[in-house]
């Protein structure tokens, strides 16, 4: 049965949002990079590849809907500060020649109920708003 997530602290459900979204991610060929890299005070939940695609995921988590769609979150301002993360890892690991995309993970971990999650591959390109 699932966990009753309604007394989590907001840090602890996102802490629990992102292993899930690690997992799945493993589960589907991904190999991880890095867990929360830093550049500065910006970071990234995870950065992941899978064969010649490299990807900076963001993972969002909530347990219900009063804060709306755990991707709303993903605001103009958090996608420029993970594209400054981003640019900071390919400039210290050098250049990446395959392709480099920003991913988000939704998590939803609502009392009683299975976890649901969503995997949105190339959820937005640099620059968008």
């Amino acid at each position: 049965m699932p966990r009753d997530t309604s007394n989590f602290p907001p840090h602890r459900l996102g802490i629990r949002g992102e292993r899930m979204a690690e997992a799945y991610l493993v589960e589907h060929g991904w190999t991880v990079l890095a867990r929360e890299f830093r550049f500065g005070r910006r970071e990234v939940d995870l950065i992941v590849r899978r064969g010649r695609v490299l990807a900076f995921v963001e993972v969002k988590t909530r347990a219900g809907l009063g804060f709306g769609d755990p991707l709303e979150a993903i605001t103009w301002k958090k996608r420029r500060e993970i594209e400054a993360v981003a640019a900071y890892f390919l400039a210290r690991r050098g250049l990446w020649t395959g392709t480099v995309r920003f991913d988000a993970v939704a998590v939803m971990i609502r009392a009683g109920e299975t976890p649901r999650l969503r995997h949105i591959e190339d959820a937005w390109r640099p620059g968008q708003p």
